[in-house]
């Protein structure tokens, strides 16, 4: 078995069970397991709703088990995440979603380059509605089209958690650098932006109330609320510089400048998305008609709508309003993330 880049670091007490918050009222716990637990920490822990996120072992059957213990697959046990969470904040479904966007669903043998049975993949269900969501949830996964493999990941009764050694609880901050390296070379985030494209791994849509803070009451009202901007007095109607157009909430890339044409209507128009899987369309029989409206994909938002009027060699056009959008220049797209569509406008 190769070695867990988790690699222990320091003797610390053992600790069973979770944090003490998870004794407040009204509060639940997720157990998922996603192998190195030092990865599985971060996508959970900055979501609103969730408390607190606890590295540990459990599915097996030996008490109390060391960190050497588990990494030698001698007691059954794998290394999982338990999540202290709001539900009236943040729903085990969307926990869920969140979870499978960090794994190889598909691997039996571990997660990564940590191989062996303690780097599995599981979900480890509370309670009956937990298992049935769990089961529904991967279901839907293997219909998906996603994977050309089987869906490997396994539910199960959750027994007892074991808390992990102290120095192994948020290792991403306390230990940032070696955290970086271990993860840059583990290969989960280069399977993550295979499979589900670029930031959706990292990226949980704000809470309405946090969207109203972030957002203008316009780009509020167009993206949330499928409100239209006034033409020819937006941002980006006449924008002529190079470069592309991303989702104003979420910043999944949507076009690019080299698709943009002057419809003559006063809003933005592209002949075609630049990433087509982020581009979805939707039947609006508002406003006594019907019409194609398009919304981003992860955050769902309102974008405008697909007209048939538009240019060769499409024949489309896509009228966003400049509200649902944020231009990166091409010389800006390697500082803010987006560096590999500079080879667009060479």
């Amino acid at each position: 078995m190769i070695a867990n880049g988790c690699s222990k670091i320091g003797k610390e007490d053992k600790t069973e069970g979770a944090s003490m918050k998870s004794e407040a009222k009204n509060l639940e716990k997720a157990t998922f397991a996603g192998g190195c637990f030092w990865c599985m920490e971060p996508p959970f822990e900055k979501l609103d709703g969730v408390v607190d996120v606890i590295s540990g072992y459990t599915g097996g059957d030996k008490e109390s088990p060391t960190y050497e213990e588990v990494s030698s697959g001698s007691t059954g046990h794998l290394e999982a995440i338990q999540i202290i969470y709001d539900p009236a904040k943040i729903t085990y479904q969307e926990l869920l979603d969140v979870f499978w966007r960090q794994i190889d669903p598909t691997d039996a043998g571990g997660s990564f380059v940590d191989r062996g049975s303690s780097y599995k993949s599981a979900i480890f269900y509370h309670n009956d509605e937990q298992r049935r969501l769990a089961e529904a949830s991967k279901e839907k996964l293997a219909k998906s089209g996603l994977f050309d493999k089987p869906i490997a990941t396994e539910i199960v009764k959750l027994k007892t958690f074991y808390k992990a050694e102290e120095y192994h609880q948020d290792y991403y901050k306390k230990n940032p650098l070696r955290y970086k390296y271990y993860r840059s070379r583990s290969g989960r985030d280069q399977f993550i932006k295979k499979v589900w494209g670029k930031g959706k791994d990292e990226y949980q849509k704000p809470a309405d109330e946090e969207l109203k803070k972030i957002l203008t009451p316009l780009q509020y009202e167009v993206t949330q609320k499928s409100g239209t901007e006034k033409p020819f007095q937006n941002e980006y109607w006449d924008n002529k510089r190079e470069g592309i157009y991303v989702d104003i909430v979420s910043g999944e890339p949507l076009f690019a400048s080299n698709d943009k044409y002057d419809s003559g209507t006063g809003w933005p128009s592209f002949t075609k998305p630049l990433e087509t899987k982020n581009v979805t369309e939707k039947e609006d029989s508002g406003f006594f008609t019907v019409r194609t409206e398009v919304r981003s994909r992860r955050a769902d938002s309102h974008l405008g709508h697909i007209f048939d009027d538009g240019p060769k060699p499409t024949g489309l056009r896509y009228c966003i309003n400049s509200a649902a959008l944020r231009f990166i220049p091409k010389e800006d797209l390697e500082k803010e993330g987006y560096g590999e569509y500079r080879k667009l406008f060479k």
